[in-house]
């Protein structure tokens, strides 16, 4: 029969949960678990920001060959390729915004980091 710790006083530190009966491999949940999470959540942000792109100027092209001369659904076509190609214009800014930030100051501000104490 396995002790419990139910009735045990407190003890300070993360080495007490690294070594519980039937638990050696326990990992306590840390601040570079934050960073994936972030980075993860960042770069499918990323990803989903271009395929929308992606599929907009998809849209577009085919909203602007089935317009039929109609002036409208054209300027609608129009529109849609329009806003598509500056939010491509947006990312690839953003994108190079980062990058002369990490040129000229050496901070890597496209990796997210916790810094420890």
């Amino acid at each position: 029969m396995k002790p419990v710790f139910a009735q045990e006083g407190w003890k300070e530190g993360i080495e007490y949960f690294k070594n519980l009966p039937g638990c050696p491999d326990c990992n306590v949940a840390t601040l570079k678990g934050v960073e994936a999470i972030f980075r993860l959540i960042l770069n499918v942000a990323t990803q989903l920001a271009v395929l929308a792109v992606f599929i907009m100027l998809i849209i577009g092209g085919f909203k602007y060959l089935t317009s039929g001369g109609d002036p409208k659904a054209t300027e609608s076509a129009q529109k849609t390729i329009t806003y598509a190609i500056l939010g491509l214009v947006a990312l690839i800014g953003i994108w190079l915004i980062l990058k002369f930030i990490y040129v000229f100051t050496g901070v890597n501000v496209t990796q997210f980091v916790i810094p420890a104490p």
